[in-house]
C-alpha cells in the first residue's frame, strides 16, 4: 500500500512555498544589525534569503491550484519536517558565507540554534561579527515557538492547513477556538516576556546588545550566547536570577499562562506540569547541595538549565566535567524529561513522562488487584489507554535513538560519559555539554547531530513519516 503519491508531494510543495517565503524573509532581519555596525556582510543574508523567498514562489504559484486541496496530518508532518531542514541549509549558507566555516558546520550551528539546542561549533564566539550574533539568537526566538507557528500567524489564513501545520510541530494546546487565534495569543505573550527580558538585563546592567541577544535565547530555552563564558561572563547574581526565571516561563505552558490573569494565578499553581517541574528543581538543587560542594548559585542555574532545555551556563565546560558523576547523572536525568507541554522546551517533556509512570501504576494495581476498574486521571481528565501506550511508545523510541547516537560517538573513540551527555543533550535540545565535545567531534558525527537535534525538536515521528515518503517515492 502506498502511502505517499505524487498527488501528496504537490501538496506538500504548495505548503512548503508559503513558509519557504518566511524563512526567506527571516534572514533578511539580520541586515538591520549589519548595517547598524557597519559590517558590510549584508549580501550575504540578502543572497539566502532571496533564494529562499524565490524557491517558495515557484511552489505557490506554481502549485496555486492545490490550495483548496484538503491538507492531512501527513502533508503537515512531511511539510513541517522540510521547512525545518530547509530552514537549517539556508541559515547554514549564511554562516558558511559570512564567517568560512564549511557548509555541514554552518547546517549544524543553523539547526543547533533553530531548535534550540544551544549547541555551537565556535570556539570563540566574541569575534563574530554582530549581525551574525543576532542572527543565532533571531534563530532560537524564532525556533522556540516554532518555525511554522510563527509564519502561519503572519502569513497564512485560518482552516484546515493552519491547524495541520501547527499540529505538525507538536502543538495540541488552544488558548482560543481557532489555530490562528491561539497562534496570536500565544504570540503575544511571548512578546511581552521578550520585551521584559530586554529591559531586565538592561537595568541589571548588561549592554543592550546582549541584552536584546540573551533575552531571544533564553525565553526560547535556546541557551547560545554572545559571550564565551556564557551568562557566567557577567559574574552578577540578579542576571543569574534574571535567566533562571525567564528559563522557568519559556518552560511552561503557554496555555496555562494565558489563564493565570483570569484565574488570579490559580491556574498556575494547580497545573500539574508546573508543580512537578518547581518540585524537581527544588528537590534535585537540595539533593545535589547535600551530596557535593558544588556553590548553590551553580547548582540551581544548571539545574533550571537542564530541566527547561534552556543549555544556558554561569560555569565552563571543563568545569563541569570534574563535577561528581552522580551530579551529572541528576542533570541527564532532568535534560532527558524536560520542561512542559505547550512550552517552548524540548526532550520528552513533563506530561509524557507523568502519563508514562501512571500508567506503570496501573499496571502495579492491576497485578495486585486484577478485579478492580482503575481508571486514570491528570487534572480531572481521564487519561485513556491508548495515550498512555502513545507515551511508552514516545519515550522507548526517543531512548533508542539516544543509544544510536551514543554509540556513534563512541565508535569514534571519544568518552563514554561525555559522549552519553552530548547524545542527551543534542536530542533533547539542551545546549549543556561536558569537555567541549562540540569543538571535537568529526564531520560524520556533525551530521549525526544534525539529525539528533532534528527528530528532537519534531518529536521523531514527523522525520519517520519523510523517510518514508522519500522512500515510496524513489523505489518506483
Amino acid at each position: 500500500m502506498r502511502f505517499v503519491n505524487k498527488h501528496d508531494i504537490l501538496i506538500i510543495a504548495r505548503n512548503s512555498g508559503l513558509l519557504m517565503i518566511g524563512i526567506g524573509v527571516m534572514c533578511l532581519v539580520p541586515i538591520l544589525i549589519d548595517l547598524a555596525y557597519l559590517e558590510f556582510n549584508f549580501a550575504w543574508f540578502l543572497l539566502p534569503g532571496l533564494i529562499s523567498i524565490l524557491a517558495g514562489l515557484i511552489c505557490t504559484k506554481a502549485l496555486e491550484k492545490y490550495t483548496l486541496n484538503k491538507i492531512r496530518l501527513k502533508h503537515g508532518m512531511i511539510t513541517s519536517a522540510l521547512v525545518w531542514l530547509w530552514a537549517s541549509i539556508i541559515g547554514g549558507l549564511i554562516f558558511h558565507f559570512v564567517t568560512g566555516i564549511n557548509i555541514v558546520d554552518g547546517i549544524f550551528e543553523s539547526m543547533s540554534a533553530l531548535t534550540g539546542s544551544g549547541i555551537t561549533i565556535y570556539p570563540d564566539v566574541e569575534i563574530l561579527p554582530h549581525s551574525i550574533l543576532f542572527f543565532r539568537a533571531f534563530q532560537q526566538w524564532i525556533g522556540g515557538l516554532g518555525i511554522i507557528v510563527l509564519i502561519i500567524s503572519f502569513l497564512s489564513k485560518p482552516g484546515t492547513a493552519s491547524s495541520k501545520l501547527y499540529q505538525s510541530e507538536a502543538r495540541e494546546d488552544r488558548l482560543k477556538p481557532s489555530i490562528k487565534a491561539t497562534i496570536k495569543e500565544t504570540f503575544k505573550i511571548y512578546l511581552i516576556y521578550t520585551v521584559a527580558g530586554i529591559v531586565l538585563y538592561t537595568l541589571a546592567g548588561m549592554p543592550f546588545f546582549d541584552s536584546v541577544c540573551h533575552t531571544f535565547s533564553i525565553i526560547s530555552t535556546g541557551g547560545m550566547s554572545v559571550k564565551n563564558a556564557n551568562i557566567g561572563f557577567y559574574h552578577n547574581d540578579l542576571i543569574n536570577l534574571i535567566t533562571i526565571v525567564l528559563m522557568i516561563l519559556g518552560a511552561t505552558s503557554f496555555l496555562v499562562q494565558y489563564r493565570v490573569i483570569k484565574s488570579r494565578g490559580k491556574s498556575l499553581i494547580n497545573d500539574l506540569q508546573f508543580k512537578v517541574m518547581i518540585s524537581l528543581i527544588a528537590g534535585t538543587t537540595l539533593l545535589i547541595y547535600f551530596i557535593s560542594n558544588i556553590v548553590p548559585m551553580d547548582i540551581l542555574f544548571h539545574i533550571v538549565s537542564a530541566i527547561t532545555t534552556t543549555g544556558a551556563s554561569i560555569q565552563s565546560s571543563t568545569v563541569m566535567e570534574v563535577w561528581p558523576a552522580n551530579v551529572l547523572i541528576i542533570i541527564m536525568t532532568l535534560m532527558i524529561i524536560g520542561g512542559s507541554n505547550g512550552s517552548t522546551v524540548g526532550a520528552l517533556k513533563l506530561m509524557r513522562v507523568i502519563t508514562f509512570f501512571k500508567g506503570v501504576y496501573k499496571s502495579l494495581r492491576g497485578i495486585l488487584s486484577p478485579n478492580s476498574v482503575i481508571n486514570l486521571e491528570i487534572s480531572g481528565k481521564k487519561l485513556s489507554d491508548n495515550v498512555v501506550a502513545e507515551s511508552g511508545n514516545y519515550i522507548t523510541l526517543y531512548l533508542i535513538c539516544i543509544l544510536v547516537s551514543w554509540i556513534l560517538l563512541c565508535s569514534y573513540g571519544h568518552d563514554p560519559f561525555n559522549s552519553l551527555f552530548f547524545a542527551i543533550s543534542m536530542q533533547g535540545n539542551v545546549g549543556l555539554e561536558i569537555g567541549q565535545m562540540s569543538q571535537s567531534i568529526e564531520l560524520p558525527l556533525k551530521v549525526v547531530g544534525i539529525f539528533a537535534m532534528w527528530i528532537g525538536r519534531l518529536e521523531i515521528y514527523p522525520v519517520l513519516i519523510t523517510f518514508r515518503a522519500f522512500f515510496e517515492v524513489f523505489k518506483r
